[in-house]
């Protein structure tokens, strides 16, 4: 490029500017041709390039264009952006005039329900373990909801979980999840271990809503499949999660041995009630405890059952009701309070 090219390109590029800005309609505009043409990529910057191969003599009438170009340009922008602000002051004082006529047509910001919010800062507790969010359907066949997890037809721990069952014409037994362990086994099924995932959603059972229970509610469930895992890396996990979640050395927990068809051996989570102090009530059936879901290591069936060799991998599994959750977080004392949808306790939380 010499030095009439040089001219030229800048030339082409003031009128290109001046175009630009003068139909400009918002500052960020002014702003975006600011950076086309005064930014690395504008005619500015590639006339400044070509004056490196320019003749000694040539040079400095081409940093002059260069520094006429930029000038000018600048001169543009800084016009036009005082046309804007002057017309966005002109209609934000518009904007404040009180008009006693009118009414009242404030609107109010929206906000992630409770439950919602509780997902995301569990899934972000764990995610900084380590682990992974799984997800998978609420509409499940009999085969992940109940056999794999160890629980074949006859199994009376079906009676324990009062299933709502599709009807689809069919012979296939399909059903509303009863919990999110159906995802684990998914997740099992299509990956290889080592494995760390949570998986959280909303879970159906045939119950009667009172204070503490729903037919609808949500769960978050963990699984850990790996070499040498035992029951005090499960332990070690839950007191982890708890600590960030509650955030109060007050609330203590306690676990009891039970039974899971999934796992073995299995364990009851229960934290101190936090509405009597351990006094008893009626939301924690006057024992002073609330339990929040069952954990245990995996039981070898379900791995079996998955395709992994239980004598080389170990696992371990929890999971919690996210309603429980909130409830001793914040003092709420019944469940139902979360779908009634009461505005007041919407805006609250």
């Amino acid at each position: 490029m010499n030095l009439a090219e040089a001219q030229s390109a800048l030339d082409a590029g003031l009128l290109e500017a001046r175009s630009a800005v003068e139909t400009a309609t918002l500052i960020d505009d002014l702003e975006e041709a600011s950076r086309q043409f005064l930014g690395k990529r504008s005619p500015a910057s590639a006339a400044n390039e070509a004056i490196k191969g320019l003749s000694a003599e040539e040079r400095p009438a081409a940093g002059q264009a260069v520094g006429a170009y930029r000038a000018a340009v600048t001169e543009l922008i800084d016009a036009r952006r005082g046309v804007l602000q002057g017309v966005a002051e002109a209609a934000g004082a518009e904007g404040e005039r009180l008009d006693l006529t009118l009414g009242g047509h404030g609107r109010m910001r929206g906000h992630l329900h409770l439950i919602t919010q509780i997902q995301r800062e569990l899934e972000d507790i764990f995610v900084g373990l380590g682990y992974r969010v799984a997800e998978g359907p609420e509409v499940e066949d009999d085969w992940h909801n109940f056999e794999a997890l160890n629980i074949p037809p006859a199994h009376p721990a079906r009676s324990m979980q009062d299933t709502i069952y599709v009807q689809l014409g069919n012979e296939e037994q399909v059903l509303l999840r009863t919990h999110t362990s159906p995802v684990q086994i998914r997740t099992m099924e299509t990956h290889e271990p080592p494995i760390y995932v949570v998986a959280p959603g909303r879970t159906y059972r045939n119950e009667t809503l009172d204070a503490r229970h729903s037919p609808v509610f949500h769960q978050i469930e963990c699984l850990a499949v790996d070499r040498n895992l035992t029951m005090a890396d499960l332990f070690g996990t839950i007191e982890a999660f708890v600590r960030q979640l509650f955030n109060n050395d007050s609330v203590r927990t306690r676990f009891r041995s039970d039974f899971f068809p999934y796992t073995e051996p299995s364990a009851e989570l229960a934290v101190s009630c936090v509405f009597c102090h351990g006094n008893g009530c009626r939301v924690c059936s006057h024992t002073g405890w609330i339990e929040l879901g069952g954990c245990g290591m995996v039981d070898p069936n379900v791995f079996v059952a998955v395709g992994y060799d239980p004598e080389e991998w170990q696992g371990f599994a929890f999971g919690f009701g996210l309603e429980r959750l909130a409830m001793i977080r914040y003092g709420i004392d019944e469940i139902r309070t979360f779908v009634e949808n009461d505005v007041r306790f919407l805006a609250r939380y």
